[in-house]
């Protein structure tokens, strides 16, 4: 697997395609030069308090990727994009199960730093909040720390592979998200007490300690 560090706009890397002349698997890590608050392919632009983002320097961008809003701080986080073309072994028509392998790379990462991760095979969850926001709710192929969300993982796949978009934190702070949305108060409130006890971050250190360690579960070849 080829690795890809990149450092532009979040909305231009969200925007890259999957090239249909990709020989090999691609991770894509992020460095984003400043916040954004990513939204799902599904989402509408007016569920965004743009008063509040502009306000607080934040990007707006939407990703091609299903599911929740995703709050992207310039540090305390590890964003990983994995590129797979449809010629690759790790390639699955399920859906589903084709998050998997990817998953367990991420736990077994988590584990080897340290945590008690575990795998979510089941389907996509059904909470309040997890159409709103990303770390509202499961989906196939997430992992779980402490037996709370810790990554994130969306999913597009086209005629040349499937890119999945994978997101964890040093700390799950679900106001972050929250206060660039538009939500009544007493929403506002119930989200903010619900979501802190759904996902969880994994703390500086083994944020520190994680990304060559997922790097090499994933098989990247370091340049």
């Amino acid at each position: 697997m080829h690795l890809l560090r990149l450092t532009e706009p979040i909305g231009d890397f969200h925007e890259r395609p999957i090239r249909p002349d990709l020989a090999e698997a691609e991770a894509w890590v992020l460095e984003p030069g400043r916040p954004a608050l990513v939204l799902g392919s599904s989402q509408k632009p007016e569920q965004v308090d743009l008063r509040a983002a502009a306000a607080s320097g934040v990007e707006v961008v939407r990703r091609r990727s299903g599911g929740g809003a995703v709050w992207v701080p310039t540090s305390g986080c590890l964003w990983v994009d994995v590129v797979v073309p449809r010629h690759d072994p790790r390639w699955d028509d399920d859906v589903r199960a084709s998050t998997w392998w990817l998953g367990e790379a991420w736990a077994e990462a988590l584990r080897e730093v340290g945590l008690d991760a575990e795998l979510y095979r089941d389907g996509l969850e059904k909470t309040d909040w997890g159409r709103l926001v990303c770390f509202g709710a499961l989906g196939p192929g997430e992992v779980l720390v402490d037996g709370r969300k810790a990554v994130g993982i969306s999913q597009r796949r086209t005629r040349e592979g499937a890119r999945f978009q994978c997101i964890v934190y040093a700390a799950w702070e679900p106001d972050a998200v929250l206060d660039l949305l538009e939500l009544p108060d007493a929403d506002r409130d119930r989200a903010s007490r619900e979501l802190a006890t759904l996902a969880t971050g994994i703390g500086d250190q083994a944020l520190r300690e994680l990304e060559p360690v997922i790097l090499r579960r994933l098989g990247v070849t370091q340049p």
